[in-house]
């Protein structure tokens, strides 16, 4: 499956640049394309920055959960597209009022986006998504 793949792919080089980035509190980081793992939760209370160009690729993987602070958001640079970023989360996610992301999310178990949340991107779930008000776009392209 997409998950088991996404799971799959080893972490980018050197590893102190792709693994537990920041110890998963990620709050102002800005990304490069890559694989970034991570052996804890993931959380971020205000923005992150993806830089890359339309031709790369972005995989963040967690064996914990993710928990996205109300109105931060996921920004991006350089002409990377949401069909380029790909979450495999293997706990649970939890988007709060106001904050918006891109990308594709594959969650093993549950998501909650919560009031004014967005995404642009596609949603994920191997046992329930709980949408209160939420605005979800599909990407231009999917890769």
């Amino acid at each position: 499956t997409a998950y088991t793949d996404a799971a799959s792919r080893p972490t980018s080089i050197p590893a102190h640049k792709f693994l537990d980035v920041k110890d998963g509190l990620i709050a102002g980081e800005t990304f490069t394309p890559g694989v970034y793992t991570w052996g804890s939760n993931v959380a971020f209370g205000s923005d992150i920055y993806l830089l890359g160009t339309v031709a790369e690729h972005f995989i963040f993987q967690t064996s914990g959960n993710v928990v996205v602070g109300a109105g931060a958001k996921m920004l991006l640079s350089g002409g990377i597209t949401a069909a380029n970023i790909l979450w495999q989360i293997a706990g649970y996610m939890q988007v709060d009022a106001g904050a918006h992301l891109e990308g594709v999310f594959m969650i093993k178990n549950h998501v909650a986006f919560k009031a004014g949340s967005s995404l642009h991107g596609r949603l994920l779930a191997q046992t329930a998504v709980t949408l209160i008000t939420t605005t979800i776009t599909e990407p231009e392209h999917v890769v």
